[in-house]
């Protein structure tokens, strides 16, 4: 034992405690662990923790991963709780990282299987819900320990909230604030283990930042998206109930939830109200009536910290400051978050779509029910919805005009859908037609009404600022089109408008009501409202509560939103053509177009191509698709806002999208300026979206034009020095030539002159002058002998006419004389045409 206190001492000093560890590479764990627990027992006054925690600092550097894994499953079953307390802060912050995204920690959101699988399957056995780690934390918590966590990494709405002394909404935070003490800095939070866990778990998906290496990772294959599956299927099950936390000694204590004790004086949005287990537990005969009840806390604790850290980004406050298209983005979530946050809402709608037939409706709610059930019918309207519209409303706000733009899209229509995550699901049918959407459902729609229209109206706007002609960005119209247009869906979605609509002085019978936003304070059961039978009711409450109660509503099948639908409809016609013109003019390539090309036999000229986008990538399938994607949106938005095909022929006739008689588009809506043609709003959204186009040609030199890739770049240098002599020497004789007024003059000018600046496709007239100020006089050219397709010509020539035993000298002199009666033939009808345009 002496031994032991030298050992300590000496570990005291700053010097050595930095230099060594006090536990030897070799020295046995059981050993240590006992001297440990003799040391603590010895000396409670050296505070034996800390020596644990340096121990295990160090061994994260010198021990490889596995072996540190198994030191600490070693330490969470041998130590007490007294002990380990001090080791949980710092373990949690080495797995997950730090609020400041400084240290990466186990770096979760990279580790997949297939690339790493020992470290993989270690992590993963760690980390789930009924392992070590999860241990340790129930460990804790039985003894009623706290951990502090600084508000300023909390979400914008909730941190401002707490700094001005304002509880917020969640009842996450009721009872947990601390002041600083004397001297100390910021606010913090007085969490309990399992709740300081799930704050870490939640924000490491925002504060950590990706590696360079991990932008091509597929989100769904990490360890962290599978770890937000475990504890959602584990936490919040759709069958049987809630496993109770496993105890960390046979027949131990069970862990309950730590009491909430009031801290600072709130100015609360509600009243105070207890929490749900001591609500539920005071209607109950006997404290163990149901087991569920003291384990329901750890479910309600896991959704609302992931609600709070994913969604609460955003308040209604903030939402209609950010309306101004000169406010700045406080929280720009990315495209992982977003896939995580569906995988959130898809389990939500398993969840509660698992309570029995009996269970849902309104005459359900009674006391018998247990706290799982009362809480699967309202996890979604009370904790997930008003959060999940304003991040959603601003998704569709401020996202870029992109892909990525899907995974936001796909998290809107896992939403809107609960129906496809229910456990009875019929049997599919036999036709392509997708399945009537069941009354049922009708209720949800109703009280998610602005889910469905306002954000639809949102996407409109989205998609009449993107290239239609994409087909990733023809697959989104497709999608939302399809969901929308499922049978008895948009008849549901015109029911809910009319019930917010309607007038409240034709209905007599309906009294003492007010339209105020559901109060969310305390724990959920204790505030949630008895059931409302009043549909018109439901429906402006809960519109009034997500938009307030000024708002000014847009009827999703009112007039306004039916204009943009038409000309989304004349937009996706558009892109058709556009569509099909690319098609067809990669149908006329055959597969030795490119070879035939270098050869120069066939056109090279690119001024004419249509923009760039993702066809020219994906080829002949893409354009079918974004084909079939668009002609089948344009059906289904037919057949919701039941448009005629004589409004769709009309209004597209209207936009100018027919062709001209030479089977080219027509040139972008332009207006005549002084210095020429001026684009229009319209003509600038039909370039940008590859609608319409200029025919762009080469203005410049023709012999100083870029070197093509069907000529022979040394051989097209020489000729033009040699060509340049020439025109040098003999300039004052070419120019003498070509001034003659007869045949000879004539046949010169065919020659030795380019075409006229009348000529060629000048649109601007500034154009027109600089080209003008350039003219040249008669010159000689011969860059067209660098070209593959003179040459191969000529050898071709040659090699028919030694077939026909003409020497190469009698061959050279038959093709000068034939294109010499070329030469003449193209003379004469060159003066005749300018005779006839005098």
């Amino acid at each position: 034992m002496t031994t032991f206190r030298r050992r300590v001492a000496e570990w005291r000093s700053p010097s050595l405690r930095r230099a060594t560890s006090w536990v030897p590479q070799w020295f046995p764990k059981t050993a240590v662990f006992t001297s440990c627990q003799e040391a603590a027992m010895a000396f409670p006054h050296l505070q034996q923790p800390s020596f644990l925690l340096a121990s295990l600092k160090a061994d994260s550097i010198n021990k490889p991963f596995a072996q540190r894994c198994q030191d600490l499953v070693k330490v969470i079953e041998d130590f007490p709780a007294k002990e380990l307390h001090t080791i949980f802060p710092w373990l949690v912050e080495s797995i997950f990282g730090s609020l400041d995204g400084v240290l990466v920690g186990w770096n979760l959101r990279c580790l997949q299987g297939r690339v790493n699988p020992v470290e993989y399957s270690i992590a993963m056995e760690f980390l789930d819900p009924g392992g070590p780690m999860m241990k340790l934390v129930y460990k804790l918590q039985a003894e009623d320990y706290k951990f502090d966590f600084p508000v300023s990494y909390l979400p914008g709405p909730v941190k401002a909230s707490i700094q001005e002394r304002v509880l917020p909404d969640s009842p996450l935070y009721h009872n947990k604030v601390q002041f600083p003490t004397t001297g100390g800095l910021g606010l913090n939070l007085a969490l309990n283990p399992f709740e300081y866990y799930m704050f870490f778990f939640a924000l490491s998906l925002i504060t950590q930042k990706p590696l360079p290496g991990a932008l091509h990772i597929r989100t769904s294959d990490c360890a962290y998206f599978i770890l937000v599956d475990r504890y959602l299927s584990w936490f919040l099950p759709t069958e049987g109930s809630v496993l109770p936390p496993l105890s960390s000694s046979p027949g131990g204590p069970s862990p309950s939830p730590a009491p909430r004790t009031p801290a600072i004086p709130f100015a609360s949005y509600g009243l105070h109200h207890t929490s749900l287990l001591k609500r539920h537990v005071s209607h109950q005969t006997s404290v163990n009536a149901d087991p569920a009840s003291h384990e329901i806390w750890r479910s309600e604790t896991l959704l609302q910290v992931f609600v709070e850290m994913w969604l609460h980004h955003y308040s209604l406050e903030m939402y209609q400051k950010m309306q101004s298209p000169h406010a700045k983005e406080s929280f720009t979530p990315t495209e992982e978050h977003v896939l995580v946050v569906r995988l959130l809402l898809k389990h939500l709608h398993a969840f509660s779509n698992s309570l029995k037939p009996e269970q849902v409706s309104p005459s359900a709610h009674s006391h018998a029910t247990s706290p799982l059930e009362e809480f699967k019918r309202a996890a979604v309207p009370r904790f997930v919805q008003q959060k999940l519209y304003l991040f959603l409303q601003h998704c569709f706000g401020h996202w870029p005009l992109d892909a990525s733009f899907r995974a936001v899209l796909e998290m809107w229509l896992s939403y809107l859908q609960p129906w496809r995550y229910a456990p009875e699901k019929p049997a599919p049918s036999s036709d392509c037609q997708a399945r009537c959407v069941s009354e049922r459902w009708a209720p949800f729609v109703q009280e998610n009404l602005l889910m469905y229209t306002k954000l639809f109206v949102g996407f409109l706007s989205r998609a009449l600022r993107t290239d239609l002609v994409s087909p990733k960005n023809a697959l989104m119209v497709f999608r939302v089109a399809k969901v929308f247009a499922q049978p008895n869906l948009a008849e549901m979605i015109q029911k809910g408008e009319q019930l917010f609509l309607e007038p409240e002085l034709v209905i007599p019978h309906r009294q003492h009501r007010l339209f105020t936003a559901p109060t969310f304070t305390g724990s959920f059961l204790s505030s949630w409202p008895p059931a409302v039978t009043d549909t018109s009711f439901r429906v402006k409450s809960h519109v009034y509560s997500l938009e307030g109660q000024d708002c000014k509503y847009t009827p999703m099948f009112g007039p306004e939103v039916r204009t943009l639908v038409l000309r989304l409809a004349q937009l996706i016609t558009q892109a058709k053509q556009t569509a099909k013109s690319i098609s067809d003019q990669c149908g006329e390539s055959t597969p030795g177009h490119p070879f035939l090309s270098w050869l120069g036999f066939c056109s090279t000229d690119t001024n004419g191509s249509y923009p760039a986008n993702d066809l020219d990538e994906m080829g002949q399938d893409s354009v079918r698709k974004t084909d079939e994607y668009l002609e089948k949106a344009l059906e289904y938005l037919c057949q919701m806002f039941r448009l005629s095909e004589a409004q769709l022929a009309q209004l597209t006739l209207a936009l100018g999208t027919t062709q001209d008689e030479n089977g080219k588009k027509q040139l972008p809506d332009c207006i005549v300026g002084e210095d020429g043609l001026i684009l229009t709003p319209l003509g600038r959204y039909q370039i940008i979206n590859g609608l319409r186009r200029f025919d762009i040609e080469y203005q410049g030199d023709l012999e100083l034009q870029p070197i093509r890739s069907y000529e022979i770049a040394s051989l097209v240098r020489m000729l033009f020095r040699l060509s340049s002599a020439i025109n040098c020497r003999f300039a004052g004789q070419m120019a003498a030539l070509c001034s003659r007024a007869d045949f000879l003059g004539s046949f010169c000018r065919y020659h030795l002159t380019e075409p006229g600046v009348t000529g060629r496709h000048l649109l601007s007239p500034v154009a027109r002058e600089s080209a003008a100020s350039r003219a040249r006089g008669p010159r000689l050219s011969l860059r067209f002998l660098g070209s593959y397709r003179t040459l191969l010509s000529l050898l071709l020539a040659f090699f028919v006419a030694s077939l026909f035993c003409i020497g190469p000298l009698p061959c050279a002199l038959l093709l000068m004389l034939g294109y010499l009666l070329y030469a003449v033939a193209m003379t004469l009808l060159t003066e005749r045409s300018k005779l006839h345009q005098l």
